[in-house]
């Protein structure tokens, strides 16, 4: 690893000053559609993308700002995934967007600066750059979900993500203050060090590990941190609810590796237990209550409750004795799973904002009845998204969770055994609720005739985001390796 210059986080520099220009350049577009402001944004998104790919296939993990950042293969992975899910959420989001009097220049600027905090906790290297990036990506995300001030449910859902968004950075904080008092160190580097000594007070760094894990389960959104998820999920704009389901779960699952993988592995014998306990509670709350649910925004809330807790599996069998095959298998799955859900959570939304009209949401699941009568095309996007989540070949859900369950019937443990089948057989009861959405598109009457706008990029973007579930789900092996690829090369740096 070398020390470098700002060309390190170029990518976020470029974000940061787009953002300010989108801003100063929409309050001179009098256009209904902000198209120049709406072009820019995704112009600017490109060219952060195509930063990353530039660097993807760099195996060399890079520091900089005095050890502050940290920029390798997994961060250029999921910053490049994070900035291509903002742009798809956008561009799903436009037409929805400007038919709601929400096509402003704010949502654009407060996109890309959400975007920006979750590209800094992606690099983040110490203990305050991640806690900026989260406090960055969060107030953004509270500006956004209130994006409709007139409007009662999206003002009451970012109050409540709000008020229970500021208890769980407490939290977080709180745990990093005592691991800097135990270790005497910020630097994830210089912690990973401390805690490899033995010398330094076990009861601090388990209470300091406690309080981390439970600010890391509410970014995820599980279980028993998962209250704020169905009401903000419900209550927020669609086209904001696409993006708080897409790329911030992606700066979650970071700064999971970061804290947890990077610097306290040393203790994972400590937070493997917890993540299990909330992987198990989250994939029994999440499907049952999923089944209860008659809107599909909030369906979909619980389902990702859920999906999220299949995925902390992978980092259950990371240090079993000893054996870094299984960490290497277990933390690429991981990997692979959050990818695969964000890329299926966000053509779900994009399906809900695309059906929606003005004075007409289309969130209830009754809504979509007989759509395969209204449009075949769209009906058969929609039930490979469904297909995928609930894990049904040939979609990539499927493979996502097989790789998972793989990771973890490998380490030859017999209690991974056991929940490995418990997540076989509640990943059947969220089958259920995925298909009655599949039964209502294709055998009950419309309820509604209106003819479907055309929607010219977003039906493209749909069908393109629905064959990239299918496409994924038969030729895993390339995006699988590249997950383990990143993970491997991170952590070995």
């Amino acid at each position: 690893m070398t020390d470098m210059n700002w060309l390190v986080v170029a990518p976020e520099i470029l974000l940061l000053g787009m953002a300010c220009l989108v801003a100063l350049v929409d309050l001179f577009v009098t256009c209904p559609k902000r198209m120049p402001t709406y072009l820019l944004t995704l112009a600017s998104l490109a060219a952060v993308a195509g930063l990353h790919i530039g660097a993807l296939d760099s195996s060399v993990s890079a520091f900089a700002m005095q050890r502050m950042v940290v920029v390798d293969p997994m961060g250029h992975l999921l910053a490049l995934c994070a900035t291509l899910a903002v742009m798809a959420a956008l561009v799903y989001a436009h037409t929805y967007a400007a038919s709601r009097d929400m096509l402003k220049g704010e949502l654009f600027s407060l996109s890309m600066m959400t975007l920006l905090g979750i590209s800094i906790m992606i690099i983040g290297n110490n203990f305050l750059t991640i806690y900026l990036g989260l406090e960055l990506m969060s107030l953004s995300l509270y500006a956004l979900v209130a994006l409709r001030r007139d409007h009662f449910g999206s003002t009451e859902a970012a109050m409540k993500y709000f008020v229970l968004g500021a208890l769980a950075s407490g939290f977080l904080l709180y745990g990093l203050s005592m691991m800097y008092g135990a270790t005497g160190s910020l630097d994830l580097g210089e912690v990973y060090r401390a805690t490899l000594t033995g010398q330094i007070n076990k009861q601090v760094l388990a209470f300091g590990l406690v309080f981390i894990v439970s600010g890391l389960a509410f970014k995820l959104g599980v279980v028993p941190f998962h209250m704020w998820v169905p009401d903000v999920y419900q209550g927020a704009p669609t086209a904001v609810t696409a993006m708080v389901a897409g790329a911030p779960k992606l700066a979650a699952f970071a700064i999971t590796v970061r804290l947890l993988v990077e610097g306290l592995i040393n203790m994972a014998t400590d937070w493997q237990q917890m993540l299990l306990i909330l992987s198990v509670l989250s994939l029994a709350i999440g499907n049952l209550a999923a089944i209860a649910q008659t809107n599909l925004k909030r369906m979909l809330a619980y389902s990702g409750i859920a999906q999220l807790g299949f995925m902390l599996l992978g980092f259950v069998p990371s240090v079993v004795a000893g054996n870094t095959v299984s960490a290497g298998n277990g933390y690429g799955s991981a990997l692979f799973y959050v990818l695969t859900y964000v890329l299926t959570a966000l053509g779900t939304f994009g399906m809900v904002m695309f059906l929606a009209r003005p004075g007409f949401e289309s969130e209830q699941i009754s809504d979509l009845s007989g759509l395969n009568k209204r449009s075949p095309m769209l009906a058969a996007a929609m039930a490979i998204f469904m297909f995928s989540l609930a894990g049904i070949p040939p979609t990539v859900g499927f493979y996502a969770k097989l790789a998972v369950l793989q990771a973890l019937i490998t380490t030859n443990s017999a209690m991974l055994m056991y929940v490995s089948i418990f997540a076989v057989m509640m990943s059947l009861i969220g089958a259920f609720y995925y298909l009655r959405v599949v039964k209502v598109m294709y055998f009950d009457e419309p309820v509604d005739t209106t003819p479907i706008a055309a929607g010219g990029e977003a039906r493209a973007l749909l069908s393109v985001n629905a064959l990239a579930v299918l496409g994924l789900g038969i030729l895993p092996g390339g995006l699988m390796a590249l997950c383990a690829r990143a993970i491997t090369q991170s952590l070995a740096g």
